[in-house]
């Protein structure tokens, strides 16, 4: 049985083992070599190495391949409604040729996993928005913290993008409401996060500059900037200062939060970046339920 198809812009210059493993899900490296070495997959009915980099309508064929783990990914991909579609695309800041921005709500994940299927990746490649490409995430956002997030539209922007933010170039500012009174108006937080990684203690280094924007005995209001980007970085920093975020149901240093409110109150309220000398900034405005927190503790900010 022969099965074919054609690369697809968004795929131009990958690898061929990337694009086999984006296809078909996770195919041993091993399993792959050895297709590729007997014939079994071929790029426009030659024989090629696994290092090769497919082209734009490069034409690939299997030869008699044992498709019984393909696609995977198919299987567990979240199906959206039209409404839940359209909610997300209400949500969109910007949207050019490269990529969108936009307000993420709390609650959504990023991308599918075991633990939660509904995603914005899978949500708007149903979208009219990414007809005849797919979406990219390029960065990192919790999902139940809201706030501006990136998707690209195409391979090149995204890998631009993931460069730029591993680079630090991308200057990201967050929001959060959190308990108690933050002694220190501004500074630096210096830590070392712990984390495991399937049993294994990993210890890593972590700087975020902070400033309070407003506070009083009962709370705080701090902008923060994170300059690395650690999982659960702002969260595990304030819980370590014992002022855990409102909301945080992980890191939480206070009984006094509990019952207060189910949302964290952590929100990534702006992103800065440049792109060929042109500068780009993003705001997203605060949820109503950050601003009914923050007028219940008596909190002030001005967008």
């Amino acid at each position: 049985m022969i099965r074919s198809f054609i690369v697809e812009s968004t795929f131009n210059n990958m690898r061929i083992d990337r694009w086999l493993r984006n296809k078909l899900g996770k195919v041993p490296q091993s399993l792959i070599e050895k297709s590729l070495r007997l014939g079994k997959i071929k790029i426009n009915k030659k024989k090629i190495k696994s290092s090769f980099k497919i082209k734009t309508n490069d034409k690939i064929e299997f030869f008699n391949f044992d498709f019984k783990e393909k696609i995977k990914h198919d299987k567990k991909q979240f199906n959206p409604s039209i409404e839940v579609i359209k909610s997300n695309e209400d949500l969109i800041i910007d949207n050019n040729e490269d990529f969108i921005v936009l307000n993420k709500s709390a609650g959504i994940s990023v991308q599918g996993g075991t633990k939660s299927k509904k995603n914005l990746v899978d949500i708007f490649a149903k979208s009219e928005i990414f007809q005849g490409t797919k979406p990219f995430s390029v960065h990192r956002l919790d999902k139940d913290t809201s706030g501006v997030f990136i998707i690209a539209k195409n391979r090149q922007t995204a890998q631009l993008l993931t460069s730029l933010f591993r680079l630090r170039k991308v200057h990201k500012t967050y929001l959060a409401i959190c308990n108690g009174e933050i002694e220190k108006d501004s500074g630096e937080w210096n830590d070392n996060l712990i984390r495991y990684d399937n049993g294994k203690k990993i210890t890593e280094k972590a700087k975020t500059i902070f400033k309070v924007i407003d506070k009083n005995t009962n709370a705080s209001l701090v902008q923060m900037k994170p300059i690395t980007g650690r999982k659960h970085q702002l969260r595990k920093q304030l819980f370590n200062i014992g002022h855990s975020i409102f909301g945080d149901k992980k890191y939480n240093s206070s009984i006094s939060s509990k019952g207060i409110n189910k949302d964290l109150m952590l929100h990534s309220y702006q992103i800065k970046f440049m792109i060929n000398e042109k500068k780009y900034t993003y705001k997203a405005l605060l949820p109503d339920y950050f601003n009914k927190l923050l007028k219940t503790k008596r909190l002030n900010f001005s967008n």
